[in-house]
């Protein structure tokens, strides 16, 4: 159970979970269960849980301590409703998840909701878990969850494996021939003698679980991970609409649209599982800057950095969700690998960085690889991760998922020292000798904020093993030592002291007509510290402005190119080509001819225009025909707060050349 022993803490708590305060005194002022008690404990449960506190009422200014005049009778309504099937579908709390607290002399009831299993989710109000009566968090919202997510949400909860449903009027001639008689030559090859290596085809595909017949009705069939690892690209998309395989190599440390090789569903290949895992992990490894092991005097080629790639791409593979609309992506840069594959995951990300807890969605699919020699299904894939990159002390793997977009899991395995020389020296020459009397969870949030521009909780608490709550006041402290600086409340930004995040005037020059002004302010105030050319640019947040950059540079499309922000920005209609105008153009059509239009299609219409660009809101409103200052309070403020899009330039808001693009950094550019 979380303590909250202050008010302190509950500032300490919002920053490291979802915190909900609720007033509950009811009509009477005598304490009642709120109607918005709900919908949060539902979205609590189907996201990553939270705690909502009884009796406090919140304020711009802060918390103030209202206090419950008869708990008892509350607490028992409380665990009434929840056990009652007509208004809660299961209950998740405990007495053990429910604590009477003094705060102020006044007390409150403090009530921590658990995230849902699996087997649980969705957990949804009434008796009917459609029509809006299921929800899900999102950043300070509870938002309800539209059926098609519901019904995506239920097949996860009866099937523990996605893929041994046998698929009617599918045999062995939508099987690519060629792809599975490499499968079992590799097969053979690792265990000649194994008795299933001189089977025929259809009897070894049957073993594998490529093939299968249902004893209750006697029929038989291609199986979902049959068609997936073997089969032709049409015959798979005949029956998952969205699959899309895409390998993508970019040549510079940031987020952008060019590659320079690629692969994909484009007819010429098989457009397969196992022979896009062959093809990508030829070029993930090609190159690959690892120094090679001797054993037994002789070298060892396949290096733990090797066995990492292995495992993160036979993973975003196997744990993929083919219903799902965003595509299996994966992407290689000079400083990072990046791989997303369409689900959320089934079990929580701390869990699956500590491993041993398996619950693959592609059951079939990892037995398949395994028989080749590639994962172990015992939930040691991330552990393995983990350890690759360990060994060359390179910043800890990122591993999250996110609904925005679409769902999508995200796996970022970025090569760059988690304590670079150039880093410490920056640091010990800017703080002295109180650097190194940091402890060392304090270290490594400075080294974060150093290679990667910005540190957050998440970042934090995702290669820590400390209590969110102690990572809290590790950043507090930091901040009130001035080690840090923090920009925003909730979800707040830390960064150096010396380095400011990126500026509309960093990025386009000071507005006219006043003359340009010298770019010293883009120079971090210590000499000792020296910005980094590797700084990375992938993650959904945007970058910190280390790199001088003027306005002189575009792309193909016409957009300003910055090196301080992660992708390219529209902020002159006038200077796009023609082509990309059109197309945005078009993408605006219905707002651009329809001015009573729906707030949720006006909203989908500028999440596209936003997907793959910063766009500036002069630019935006002249696209959808809207109000600029209408447009930025009435849409934009809500999506930026609901994290739908993302800032260019967060310490300044409400400035006039404000930009902004998709919250999906990592999203697909062809879906």
């Amino acid at each position: 159970m979380i303590t909250v022993e202050s008010l302190a803490d509950l500032a300490l708590l919002r920053e490291s979970v979802d915190l909900e305060c609720k007033l509950a005194l009811g009509r009477d002022l005598q304490g009642a269960i709120p109607e918005d008690f709900w919908p949060t404990y539902s979205a609590f449960a189907n996201t990553e849980g939270g705690v909502i506190v009884l009796g406090i009422r919140e304020k711009a200014d802060g918390f103030h301590v209202e206090g419950l005049p008869n708990i008892a009778k509350l607490r028992q309504d409380l665990f009434n409703t929840l056990n009652n099937r007509q208004k809660v579908s299961v209950n998740l709390i405990t007495d053990a998840e429910v604590a009477e607290v003094v705060l102020d002399e006044r007390v409150v009831l403090v009530v921590q909701v658990p995230r849902a299993t699996r087997a649980q989710r969705p957990v949804y109000l009434t008796t009917n878990p459609l029509a809006g009566h299921t929800y899900r968090r999102l950043n300070e919202g509870d938002r309800p969850l539209p059926d098609i997510e519901v019904k995506r949400m239920l097949a996860e909860q009866v099937e523990d494996s996605r893929d041994d449903r046998i698929l009617p009027g599918y045999d062995f001639s939508d099987i690519a021939l060629e792809t599975f008689s490499a499968y079992r030559q590799i097969f053979a090859t690792r265990d000649p003698g194994h008795p299933w290596a001189g089977l025929e085809n259809m009897e070894f595909l049957r073993r594998i679980g490529g093939w299968r017949r249902d004893r209750d009705t006697d029929k038989s069939g291609l199986t979902i991970a049959g068609l997936l690892m073997f089969g032709g690209m049409v015959s798979i998309q005949e029956e998952f609409p969205h699959y899309m395989l895409d390998y993508q190599e970019r040549p510079e440390a940031r987020t952008e649209s060019r590659w320079i090789d690629r692969i994909t569903l484009d007819g010429k290949w098989s457009g397969n599982l196992y022979d896009f895992y062959r093809k990508v992990y030829l070029k993930l490894t090609a190159d690959l800057k690892v120094p090679f092991r001797l054993e037994q005097g002789e070298r060892k080629e396949d290096t733990p950095v090797h066995e990492a790639l292995r495992e993160a791409l036979a993973n975003v593979i196997v744990h993929a969700d083919y219903t799902d609309r965003a595509s299996v992506l994966v992407v290689k840069r000079p400083d990072m690998f990046g791989f997303r594959n369409p689900g959320l995951m089934r079990i929580p990300v701390e869990v699956a960085l500590k491993g041993g807890e398996a619950d693959c969605r592609n059951r079939t699919l990892h037995k398949m690889f395994r028989l080749v020699g590639v994962g172990e299904q015992a939930g040691s894939g991330i552990p393995k991760i983990l350890n690759g990159w360990r060994t060359q002390h390179w910043n800890p793997p990122k591993l999250y998922d996110t609904s925005v977009p679409y769902n999508q899991t995200l796996l970022e395995l970025r090569m760059i020292d988690l304590f670079p020389e150039w880093a410490m020296e920056g640091l010990r020459g800017l703080f002295g000798d109180r650097f190194d009397r940091l402890t060392h969870v304090e270290r490594v949030a400075l080294a974060l904020a150093v290679c990667e521009g910005t540190v957050t909780h998440a970042r934090l608490r995702a290669v820590s093993t400390e209590h969110p709550v102690d990572l809290s006041k590790t950043l507090q402290h930091l901040v009130q030592e001035g080690f840090l600086t923090s920009t925003g409340g909730r979800g707040a930004v830390y960064h150096l002291p010396g380095m400011s995040l990126p500026t509309p005037e960093d990025v386009f020059g000071p507005p006219p007509p006043i003359p340009v002004a010298s770019s010293e302010h883009l120079v971090p105030s210590s000499e000792h510290l020296a910005p980094s050319s590797e700084h990375l640019a992938l993650s959904s947040e945007p970058s910190e402005a280390t790199l001088n950059s003027l306005p002189s540079k575009r792309d193909g499309d016409g957009c300003l190119l910055a090196d301080m922000l992660p992708l390219p920005i529209i902020d002159d209609l006038e200077k796009l080509n023609p082509v990309f105008r059109r197309e945005l153009e078009s993408l605006a059509s219905l707002p651009r001819t329809k001015k009573a239009l729906g707030r949720d299609q006006l909203i989908e219409v500028m999440l596209k225009l936003c997907a793959r660009n910063f766009i500036t809101l002069r630019c935006l409103a002249v696209l959808v025909a809207r109000s600029p200052e209408s447009l930025r309070i009435h849409y934009l403020s809500g999506l930026v707060k609901e994290k739908r899009l993302t800032l260019a330039f967060p310490t300044t808001p409400n400035h006039e050349r404000q930009a902004y693009c998709a919250a999906s950094a990592f999203e697909d550019l062809n879906s």
